[in-house]
């Protein structure tokens, strides 16, 4: 019976299954899947890295209940945040960290707002999907604890990245 097969491992970083083209070469073909994309939110203060999928749709805990706009200087004196889209892929040898792409977020609680560039984040999800390495604007220790983050989580992984990778997150 099927319910006696064990399931499928999963690598912790999927959130959609299956092809969205189903096969067919109509309608929709050529759409992208997010299948092996996953955001991580890196808050600096705290230094703490953790996967939240509500940011695919901009409702993780840490934008909960935040008024987002374009301008800095709504959100002066709050804490920097980082979302960093995260593709895998796999190589003959196993899954790697293909693309990693890195997008600002201030968010002040106090007052409740937040800036971020939703345009710079979805192009941002777009280049990491395109399997792009784009953390060159992040500081020094948002890439550490994203490396470490990496690392931890699947350190196989981080092994068969690319070297590109690990040069961009080396500090």
């Amino acid at each position: 019976m099927a319910n006696e097969e064990k399931p499928k491992q999963k690598l912790g970083f999927t959130i959609i299954k299956n092809d969205p083209t189903d096969g067919h070469g109509g309608f929709g073909i050529g759409s992208l899947t997010l299948e092996h994309v996953s955001p991580v939110i890196i808050d600096v203060k705290e230094k703490i890295a953790k996967v939240e999928i509500g940011a695919m749709h901009a409702r993780s805990d840490t934008e909960r209940g935040i008024k987002f706009t374009t301008n800095r200087q709504d959100s002066e004196g709050g804490k920097l945040f980082w979302l960093v889209w995260v593709t895998i892929d796999h190589k003959a040898n196993g899954p790697y960290y293909a693309g990693v792409t890195g997008c600002e977020m201030i968010i002040n609680r106090e007052k409740r707002r937040g800036f971020k560039l939703l345009a710079d984040h979805v192009n941002r999800m777009d280049k990491s999907m395109k399997r792009h390495i784009i953390v060159d604007h992040m500081d020094d220790e948002s890439k550490v604890l994203l490396r470490n983050f990496l690392q931890t989580h699947n350190a196989e992984m981080w092994a068969r990245s690319d070297e590109k990778l690990h040069n961009a997150l080396s500090v």
